[in-house]
């Protein structure tokens, strides 16, 4: 997959293209994803994606803006994995934002990136104040050369699949209810760093995974798969997300996974770990003993959990997990 940070003046070649934030990359995106690979395989065109770092609403607002899904990384090697051939990835600073709307039809759709097929979704906005429109697009199929299709919303049991139904469902603890909106395992990567030990005082070591997210879309103490460390196993075991109220103050959310039976120096690998399910909500103890018993505790439920999931391989989040 071809990246570039820039919009060209010139476009080297036509594309059939798709624009969004595609945080998360659900099951709407991979609608939009397919479509896109079917309208440039019949139009002998790249496929394309336009997309936005930071997400427009961190650039306004930081403190308000949506907790991100993926990683830029991550979503990055999402699209390539739908089939996207070509991402250009558009800074979003003060300039970009006061872009008039038929400046970034004519100048970056049409001319810089060669758009001859678009693909929006039905609530797609665009350009300074947000002016642009699908009805806009669509008026300027014929002097600009290009055709203009919206893709409908996609729904899953009556939801509409959306970043912001994946996130509520995460922040209400219901992991399975976002896999059915993902089409996938909720999943954060990231490479494993030194961290204090204490883990390893408290009988359960555990790698330290160092996240692009600040605030993460979860927290708690989860079920988790962990790949990235044994060719294409999957490697169970119980992951803390959170600010360990109990021995931090005042601290940034961490990663902490225990894998089960594991005992390999893995620092400085990159992995990926997969939220299959919530146990608890994170708790700050009396005393370091009774955090000691609850996390034995944690590793129990854990295994249990693995148990009977492998007892019913038809479950839903095995069957979602890998997209």
């Amino acid at each position: 997959m071809r990246i570039s940070r820039t919009i060209p003046v010139l476009a080297d070649a036509p594309v059939a293209l798709t624009i969004g934030n595609f945080d998360g990359v659900h099951l709407g995106h991979q609608a939009m994803l397919a479509r896109l690979s079917a309208a440039a395989r019949a139009r002998g065109l790249a496929s394309c994606v336009m997309t936005f770092e930071p997400h427009p609403r961190e650039f306004f607002a930081p403190d308000q803006a949506p907790t991100r899904l993926t990683s830029l990384r991550e979503k990055l090697e999402l699209l390539e994995r739908a089939g996207v051939e070509r991402v250009h990835i558009c800074r979003f600073n003060f300039d970009f934002a006061k872009t008039a709307p038929e400046d970034f039809i004519e100048r970056l759709l049409q001319r810089g990136l060669g758009a001859r097929w678009i693909q929006v979704g039905d609530d797609f906005r665009f350009g300074a104040r947000r002016a642009g429109d699908f009805t806009m697009l669509k008026a300027a199929e014929a002097r600009c050369g290009f055709e203009v299709e919206a893709l409908t919303s996609v729904t899953v049991e009556g939801v509409r699949v959306s970043s912001t139904a994946v996130r509520e469902r995460l922040a209400a603890g219901d992991i399975e209810g976002a896999q059915k909106l993902l089409g996938r395992s909720y999943s954060i990567s990231g490479r494993i760093v030194h961290g204090d030990g204490f883990g390893r005082k408290l009988d359960c070591p555990t790698a330290n995974v160092l996240m692009k997210h600040n605030r993460p879309p979860v927290a708690g103490i989860f079920a988790v798969e962990v790949s990235g460390l044994d060719g294409d196993a999957a490697l169970p075991g119980v992951a803390s997300l959170g600010v360990r109220p109990t021995v931090a103050r005042n601290a940034r959310p961490c990663l902490e996974v225990h894998l089960f039976d594991f005992n390999r120096d893995i620092y400085g690998r990159h992995i990926k770990v997969e939220f299959l399910h919530k146990f608890r909500d994170e708790e700050k103890y009396a005393d370091v003993d009774t955090l000691k018993r609850q996390i034995a505790l944690d590793v129990e439920n854990a295994k249990r959990y693995f148990a009977a999931r492998a007892a019913t391989p038809d479950t839903t989040d095995r069957k979602t997990r890998n997209g």
